[in-house]
């Protein structure tokens, strides 16, 4: 079904009669308009798209909305909310839905203040139909994650003693690019030895030492789909303490997607990963989530947590990544790709998951 339609279908449900996109991924989703300045006001019988002069063209190229130019013509984004009031009042709306996580209380006061029609906050609308991947998406996350993939299986040929953690993450990124994907807003996590413990340190100049383990979280966008994943890699053989932190996030990992299957809450994946890490006494440093959607962004709903009540469906692309963090000391996590299926979930990303030690 078109996305516009089951938009246009939760309209009675939120007792509004319209409903205005502003978030930068939830305009892309609805129009697949990729521009950086937009607005999409939807009525149950209308769809305009209010963007400036830069990106009047593109608009009209990939959505083949309505698209109107906003009055200055300057890019300066505030200026587009005087067009909104005007589209809104010639569009008819009295009640009109907005993204209440994505509009600010400067531009919220802006807009109340030109339009008579009632504002009527939403959370989530549009986040909630991105859960579930069409095949299209689908297939872009797949070659996202095969080249991701790919490219640990590359630097596990060429990280060594001697390199520094910014040049792996360098190299890891000169592959993806070489493959068709992009990093662009996510560089890669490279953390060897003490600085493992921090979740997402970034790589910096700290050279590779022998016996260091090395926690590498990375990913691909393709398609303007993302990958994501965490792998382990040790300089040599790591101390005892190093390697059973390891093994026993990979336990963790394990638990957890082995029962995974639709029809499970974000909760009880939850627990299939923290049991192990309580057993084993490590979950007071796993103050990480156990894990994620993805898809247009690298972290979106379902977000796991104790506190969560999302259910699992068929289609939902996830990532499951446990990690144990130990101050001065070190860490490890690993993470996976994820395809939720009827009969349990695929995993999108194969490479070991085993410590792999060099």
């Amino acid at each position: 079904m078109n996305r516009l339609v089951k938009l246009q279908q939760q309209f009675d449900e939120l007792s509004i009669d319209g409903l205005m996109i502003n978030g930068d991924w939830n305009r892309r989703y609805v129009t697949g308009f990729t521009g950086s300045n937009g607005i999409v006001l939807i009525t149950k019988n209308d769809v305009t798209l209010i963007t400036d002069y830069r990106y009047f063209e593109q608009a009209k190229s990939q959505t083949g909305l309505s698209v109107v130019l906003h009055a200055e013509h300057t890019g300066h984004k505030h200026k587009i909310y005087d067009e909104a009031a005007k589209q809104i009042k010639k569009m008819g709306i009295k009640r009109l839905g907005f993204e209440q996580q994505h509009l600010s209380f400067g531009n919220y006061a802006k807009l109340d203040g030109l339009i008579d029609c009632e504002m009527i906050p939403t959370y989530d609308v549009v986040e909630n139909l991105r859960m579930v991947k069409s095949l299209e998406e689908i297939e872009n996350i797949r070659t996202s994650s095969k080249i991701t993939d790919d490219a640990f299986v590359h630097i596990l040929d060429f990280i060594r003693p001697g390199l520094t953690e910014l040049k792996v993450a360098g190299e890891l990124e000169s592959f993806i690019k070489k493959n068709g994907g992009i990093t662009s807003t996510f560089s890669p996590i490279v953390a060897s030895g003490k600085r493992a413990s921090l979740p997402h340190g970034r790589a910096s100049d700290k050279v590779i030492e022998k016996g260091d383990m090395i926690t590498i979280d990375f990913g691909t966008n393709y398609n303007g789909y993302w990958s994501d994943i965490s792998r382990v890699v040790a300089m040599g053989e790591p101390n005892e303490k190093m390697m059973e932190v390891q093994q026993v996030v990979l336990r963790a990992f394990t638990n957890c997607a082995t029962n995974l299957k639709s029809g499970l809450t974000d909760r009880e994946v939850d627990k299939y990963m923290r049991d192990v890490l309580i057993e084993a006494d490590y979950n007071q440093f796993s103050g990480t989530g156990t894990g994620h959607g993805i898809g247009l962004e690298v972290h979106e709903k379902p977000l796991f947590s104790v506190d969560s009540e999302k259910i699992l469906l068929p289609g939902m692309v996830i990532t499951i990544e446990p990690g144990i963090y130990l101050p001065e000391i070190g860490g490890a996590r690993i993470e996976d790709m994820l395809l939720v299926t009827e009969e349990g979930c695929e995993v999108l990303s194969p490479s070991s998951k085993e410590l792999v030690i060099l």
